[in-house]
Parts: C-alpha cells; structure tokens; sequence
C-alpha cells in the first residue's frame, strides 16, 4: 500500500516538474500517437480512459489491463486515411498472470505512407525525364509499447468497489526514406477506479516528457540539392512531447443482470504543451472534452457512436470576420461478438462538416482461455452450466448408509 501510494507521489512530481522544464517545443508533436486504436473507441469518440478493459487497454489505459475477462487477448487493427495513403496499423496483447491479479501486455503501432516518388536525380540537366532515375521511398513513424498492470486493495472494507494501476515503458522510432530517422522514449501511468455500475479512469502519459532525437544522413547529392534551393542543412534536431492527461467518467445506465446495457462516458484530453484548436483552451493547458455512448445487447451486439476534438471556428460567410460555429468530429460504429472473436467497425471523419475526411477502421479481438476441468460433485449442478439450470433443484436417490470407518463419512458410534 506504501509502495503504490508512493509511486503515484513520485509520477505526480515527474509531471509537474517536467512541465517546468524550459526546452524548445512544439505543440502537436507526435500526433500519430493521439489518433487513437481500435474500433470500439474510435467509434466512442476516443472517450475510453474509465471503461477500456481488454487488450487495447495498453493504448488508452495500462490500468485496464488488469480487468481483461480473459486469460489472453490479442487486438489488430487497420485503418487507411487521406483516400489510402497513409496506413495506420496497430497491434496489442494482453496476458494476465496466474495470479489473476496482475498482467502484462505489448503493442505495435504503425503510421506511415508507402511507395512515395523520390524525384531527386528524376528530372535531368535539360529537362528531360529519367525513369530509371525515379524511385519509391517510404516515411512511417513506429511506437512499441510494454505494460504492466495490478490490482489495489484500496478498497478493503467495500468489495464492491475495486481499483487498479499500470504503467507502460515506450519507444518511439520514426524515418523519412534513408535520409533521417529518430529514436524516443517515454512513459504513461493509468488509474482506475470501479464498481459494477460506474467507472473512473485517469491515465497520463509522457509524464516525465519523452524527446525525440533526429539524425540526418544526406549524400553528396542531396546536400548540393539543399544549397541550390536555399535550405538549410539539417544536422541534428529535438522534439519534445509534455505531459497528457486524460480523466474519464464512464456510467452503465441499467443493472447489471439486464440484457440490454447503455453505457455513457464523459472525458476531458487535457494537453500541456501550449494553446491547442481546443474548445477550451489557454497559454499553457488546452482541453477536448469527448463523449462517447455503447448500446449493448447480452454482451454480443453492440451499437456505439461519440464526438470528439470540439472546437469553434470563424465562419467563412461571415464578411465581419466575427463569427464562428462549433467544429466537431463525430463518429458511429457496430460490434459483434462471436464466440472467443469480437469484430468491430468504426465510421469516422477528421473534423470539418463542410468538408469531412472519411475513414473506416476495422478491428478485431481475440480471447484466449485455459481449459479447465469440471469438478462438479455427485447430485450437484456443474458450475459451469447455465445459471437458470443451475438453480433448478435436483431430485436423487436416497444414499445407502456408510458402512463405519469408511473414508467418505467418520465412525457412528453403535446404538
């Protein structure tokens, strides 16, 4: 209990004093690593921090990895954005322990764009085109991830109420073609807190804020190209990703044992690195508020839909330049879950009514289980039949007395 409560002291201390640091940023670095994964929560409008209990939870919070229903889960995910060019593919997996009690997962994330024309020898000395000169390179930016996730006994005098905490260790690696390339590390904390009808979740990543190194490698060619049109040749550079905080309050509408649920989960992305395009927003903090609701039937059919990435803009038909309307990101999705597989679909725009970028994204998780064998005892029900059977009374013949000094029943004494 000292250890955990000393632990979120101490990640509380690398946040605020991380914040202080004075170093050359920018905002909005890194972003492919705020996009979000999986269809489920992108169908949610990314509000995921208090509910996220399954493989994913390695994304949006350590702490829910814990909360798996599963021994073993595996999540893929692809999705194409700018009419396919670039592909955003993720990966996760989560294991409990064999206490139950803790678990460990991984994740891979992939952002990038292929086969992109390199035209630097393309076009000759006199205009004309060598097509042997023309070749493809590609930019992507990578994200490994390990976590570990615990129960807390927090809560020892309520067993309704239970807590867990986790944490993930990541490496960031990016590359433009052979030309650069940058290395980065960080690390998030997550926190939930539940019961059966409600959810609290807080999870903050980059809390000692993660740099980005670049390095450059141009050939001779490339730098006489960069003298000729006047720009500067890179040598080294640094990127710098604060702190990110991400609260969320989730509430199932129904009880529990009801075969239709309605959860609804508010959640505030609050950002440190500057004055963000957030409906809320200052020199120092911003905030996106999300919402996202997940309508379910017995667990196996799922209707989902959130908003996200709020903010107001000045109308264009405005000649007083004066007015402005409310921008936001909406998003519906569906789920299905067949058997040990769940398969999710999410339908999503990047912002702007008037002109959306629509995306499909397409996820799929798998459960894996131990076997475990029935030790259901003679004129008992199995334990793991039905609950309705199990309930049901059972009517067996009456059993024939023990002789004495048998194993099954002690020694009568004689009348």
């Amino acid at each position: 209990m000292k250890t955990t409560k000393s632990l979120l002291l101490a990640a509380a201390l690398l946040t605020f004093t991380a914040s202080a640091i004075n170093a050359q940023s920018r905002i909005y670095v890194n972003e492919y690593l705020n996009i979000g994964v999986g269809a489920r929560a992108l169908a949610m409008g990314g509000a995921q921090a208090a509910s996220t209990a399954d493989a994913y939870s390695v994304y949006w919070n350590p702490a829910g990895l814990v909360r798996m229903d599963n021994d073993a889960e595996l999540g893929l995910m692809h999705a194409e954005y700018f009419a396919g060019i670039f592909q955003y593919d993720h990966g996760s997996f989560g294991l409990k322990l064999k206490d139950k009690k803790r678990a460990v997962g991984l994740s891979f994330t992939r952002f990038g764009a292929n086969n992109i024309p390199y035209t630097i020898d393309y076009v000759q000395p006199d205009g004309s085109f060598d097509e042997s000169k023309l070749k493809d390179i590609s930019a992507a930016d990578y994200a490994f991830n390990i976590s570990y996730s615990q129960m807390l006994n927090w809560f020892k005098n309520n067993s309704k109420v239970k807590a867990s905490l986790g944490a993930n260790a990541k490496i960031i690696y990016r590359h433009v073609g052979s030309m650069s390339q940058a290395w980065g590390a960080g690390m998030d904390l997550g926190l939930q807190i539940y019961a059966p009808q409600w959810r609290l979740g807080i999870s903050a990543r980059d809390i000692t804020t993660t740099t980005t190194s670049w390095s450059f490698n141009f050939t001779e060619r490339e730098k006489e190209v960069f003298r000729q049109t006047d720009n500067e040749i890179p040598i080294k550079s640094y990127e710098v990703m604060y702190p990110r905080l991400n609260v969320a309050y989730g509430r199932y509408l129904f009880k529990p044992e009801n075969k239709f649920q309605l959860l609804a989960e508010l959640a505030a992305d609050i950002t440190t690195d500057g004055k963000r395009l957030t409906l809320l927003s200052t020199d120092v903090v911003s905030i996106d508020p999300r919402l996202g609701l997940e309508a379910s039937y017995k667990n196996s059919i799922f209707l989902r839909a959130g908003i996200s990435n709020l903010y107001r803009a000045l109308d264009n038909t405005d000649t007083t330049n004066t007015q402005k309307y409310l921008v936001y990101q909406p998003a519906v999705g569906v789920g299905f879950k067949i058997s040990q597989l769940h398969i999710d679909y999410a339908f999503t725009s990047l912002n702007m009514q008037s002109n959306p970028l629509y995306t499909h994204v397409v996820s799929l998780k798998l459960n894996f289980n131990k076997k475990t064998k029935k030790t259901a005892s003679p004129g008992s029900p199995d334990q793991n039949n039905n609950p309705d059977q199990s309930a049901s009374p059972t009517i067996t013949a009456p059993p024939a007395a023990p002789k004495p000094g048998t194993a099954d029943q002690p020694n009568q004494p004689k009348p």
